[in-house]
């Protein structure tokens, strides 16, 4: 991928994480600069972040995960999304939840 593409790819992935609101607290992640960092190779995304709190309701923990793993793999170009949660008391559960997950089905 070109740079300019990486570029627009990272455009399109902090559009799409804009989006994603922790429901506790009815604010954006990106307002709340959960995200530690994005890291793109080709059509892989990881990204790192995380949580308000170390106990934060483990509830809301794996929604703001999961929001970011599906709403991710509906970006065209992008095959395979990871996401690493950390500072959290259930973050290995939250991590191998989220990223063994299906695909999410496609938007009509």
């Amino acid at each position: 991928m070109s740079d300019a593409g990486v570029r627009q790819m990272r455009v399109s992935i902090f559009d799409e994480l804009s989006k994603i609101v922790d429901p506790e607290i009815n604010t954006t992640i990106t307002e709340l600069e959960l995200i530690d960092e994005v890291d793109i190779q080709g059509s892989s995304v990881k990204v790192d972040l995380h949580l308000t709190s170390p106990f934060c309701p483990a509830v809301f923990g794996f929604k703001i995960c999961q929001d970011i793993h599906d709403n991710l793999l509906r970006l065209d170009g992008i095959d395979d999304v990871k996401v690493n949660v950390s500072n959290h008391f259930m973050a290995e559960q939250i991590n191998a939840q989220v990223n063994s997950s299906p695909p999410p089905a496609p938007q009509p």
